[in-house]
């Protein structure tokens, strides 16, 4: 079994799979914003307009908060992107995996997660506080972390953290 890397980007895990595939049209919409948004010119501003329009009907359509500034890392999969909501300056590394209503957030200010590679989170998880989830951690549906999580950990419950071997 060969493991996902948590440094490079497998970008075809983004790539939309038909007409009507909202999770990946939602990111196709946050990419090409922060593309644009880094070339200068007035090209650059008008083709921002417009994506923000195709963001807001992605959003509406998926019913994720996914701000088109924050941090995510290369091929991140949301299959079922219902309810996801992420904080603005949290951090999300490459080849994550994050199911429905799950929450990274804040519950003060300057206090946001910092996700590592190749991380699994599942459905209801809510991430809180400052805290760091290392590379190849798995999230279990419904926890709360509140706590950092090591490497190749598994985090269920309310922050109950086991440590692989």
């Amino acid at each position: 079994m060969s493991q996902i890397s948590a440094e490079h980007p497998d970008w075809t895990r983004e790539t939309p799979r038909q007409f009507w595939d909202p999770g990946r049209k939602l990111l196709l919409s946050i990419r090409r914003y922060q593309y644009w948004r880094e070339r200068a010119g007035i090209f650059g501003r008008l083709f921002c307009k417009v994506i923000v329009l195709r963001h807001r009907f992605w959003s509406v359509v998926t019913g994720a908060d996914i701000p088109l500034t924050c941090s995510i890392g290369g091929a991140l999969l949301i299959p079922h992107p219902n309810g996801i909501v992420i904080h603005p300056d949290a951090k999300i590394g490459v080849n994550c995996l994050i199911f429905q209503q799950v929450t990274l957030g804040s519950r003060g200010v300057g206090s946001v997660p910092e996700v590592g590679g190749h991380v699994d989170i599942g459905a209801g998880a809510k991430v809180l506080e400052l805290v760091k989830i290392g590379d190849h951690a798995r999230i279990g549906a419904n926890a709360v972390i509140i706590t950092d999580v090591g490497s190749n950990a598994v985090a269920v419950g309310a922050a109950k953290i086991y440590q692989a071997s």
